[in-house]
């Protein structure tokens, strides 16, 4: 009896870590379809107090999984915060997660971190030397002056970081604290960052973000500045302007990000550039795929391109673009594939948020040639005919496949606040939560561990596993 209450025990804990692990990959903490954001704002930190509470040595791992930036950021705030509650190995092991993620966070969310934690006074030794660590480590210090300043600022308050190791750290002081001081720089973007204030061509040496304030001032026209500052623009930074004067190389954009912007063009634009765009998914799904390139076998796949895809105002389209790059990576990991969209759609390139849901129907469609693997992309919502969907999958599992000859996977790319989790089509089909389609694969070996069986112990060592591998790319980056 003892052995049964401690298996049940074991289970629980597994499903709660995976319920965690599918919230920090999905969620956001942003209006979705179906909820607003203070919903999902209030259920996602509910499960952050949850599972650092009762599992903190899962809750740090996460951030060697494929969560979203959101997440990692709340993470890692929440375990400095609580530093006290561990010791030993375990702040160790924590220390070395939290600042191998940091250097995998866009640098504007880590001085966004920085500034909570100043607001929430967490100041203790660790925070203090993670803090340094991080902006020792920056390739440009004085590109981080111009560009994020006031962040910059707050941090070496913060942390004390000293300005006196050399003449160039006694410049970022003085930039920082005492403007006037210096009537010139040695480093060329503080250096520029004065010059702009009253030279014209000196804007064009700063970062394209602190450029245009400086644009706007001298009254350069919008054309001329985007054509000249081009050089200083990062890929999503020519992504956002083009049309405006720039051209984006749509070649090396990531896949989930390209989709966005393909699903943003009109129909008729998209008609008109098809070749140039199918090819760029295409590349971009290659790249995606890596080594697993038509290594899948019979793939079918079922994706949504329902009204609810739209997502919201503030996640315009991203469940829909989600469904749009699994379907071109999924076309590059297949050996031979078909696609389902809930609307009937024939042209992935013209795929748009419309109609009912009839997932059931078109899981029917997909299972009539038999595949060696199913794919599910579809926020749970099935309501054409309502339920259709989990009666399909649990006839096929129990009746008609039970031997699993098909591996059959549902991945969600919405998070629902009032279930704390992303919703499920059926309990007999893992699921996963998906934000960015290149993660598609990742999260497959993921959704295995999320069909009720997997014990904490198993759970675990996948996670063990998965951050001895995250450390070492972050070692091997370092060098």
């Amino acid at each position: 009896m003892a052995d049964a209450a401690e298996t049940s025990a074991d289970l629980v804990a597994a499903e709660d870590v995976l319920l965690f692990v599918n919230a920090a990959i999905t969620a956001t903490g942003q209006r979705e379809f179906r909820s607003t954001a203070g919903e999902q704002q209030l259920s996602l930190a509910f499960l952050h107090e949850y599972v650092c509470t009762n599992y903190r040595t899962v809750y740090a791992a996460a951030l060697a999984l494929d969560i979203n930036d959101h997440n990692a950021a709340g993470i890692i705030e929440r375990l400095l915060r609580t530093a006290g509650d561990t010791d030993g190995p375990q702040k160790l092991a924590e220390g070395r997660l939290i600042a191998a993620r940091l250097a995998a966070l866009p640098p504007q969310r880590v001085y966004r971190l920085f500034r909570a934690l100043r607001t929430a006074k967490v100041n203790n030794r660790r925070t203090r030397a993670i803090q340094r660590d991080w902006l020792r480590a920056r390739p440009d210090l004085g590109h981080d002056a111009v560009k994020y300043r006031s962040g910059l600022r707050a941090a070496a308050r913060h942390t004390h970081l000293p300005f006196g190791a050399g003449a160039l750290d006694e410049e970022y002081g003085d930039f920082l604290f005492r403007p006037g001081r210096r009537i010139r720089y040695e480093d060329a973007f503080l250096d520029a960052y004065r010059r702009a204030h009253y030279e014209r061509e000196a804007v064009y040496e700063l970062p394209f973000t602190v450029a245009e304030g400086f644009a706007a001032r001298h009254g350069i026209p919008r054309g001329v500045f985007l054509e000249r500052i081009a050089p200083r623009m990062t890929r999503l930074e020519r992504l956002r302007t083009q049309g405006s004067g720039t051209t984006a190389d749509l070649t090396v954009m990531p896949l989930t990000r390209l989709c966005l912007y393909v699903l943003s063009l009109t129909g008729q634009e998209r008609v008109d550039r098809r070749a140039e765009l199918t090819g760029a998914l295409r590349a971009a799904a290659l790249r995606a795929a890596g080594p697993h390139a038509g290594t899948w076998g019979r793939v079918a796949a079922v994706l949504d391109d329902s009204y609810s895809s739209y997502g919201s105002g503030v996640k315009r389209r991203r469940p829909l673009a989600v469904a749009l790059g699994s379907h071109f990576l999924l076309e590059a990991l297949a050996g031979s594939y078909r696609a389902h969209w809930t609307s009937g759609a024939g042209d992935p390139l013209l795929v748009r948020p419309w109609g009912p849901s009839p997932v059931g129907t078109r899981i029917l469609d997909a299972l009539e040639h038999s595949p060696d693997r199913l794919l599910i992309v579809s926020d749970g919502w099935d309501n054409a005919p309502p339920g259709l969907a989990g009666e399909v999958l649990r006839v096929w599992r129990t009746r008609l496949d039970p031997d699993r000859r098909t591996s059959v996977v549902h991945v969600n790319p919405v998070y629902d606040a009032d279930g704390f989790d992303v919703r499920r089509l059926t309990p007999g089909v893992p699921t996963a939560g998906i934000r960015d389609a290149e993660d598609l694969a990742a999260l497959v070996e993921i959704a295995q561990f999320a069909e009720g069986r997997t014990r904490l112990g198993e759970l675990q060592a996948y996670l063990d596993r998965r951050c001895g591998q995250f450390l070492h790319r972050h070692q091997e980056g370092a060098r």
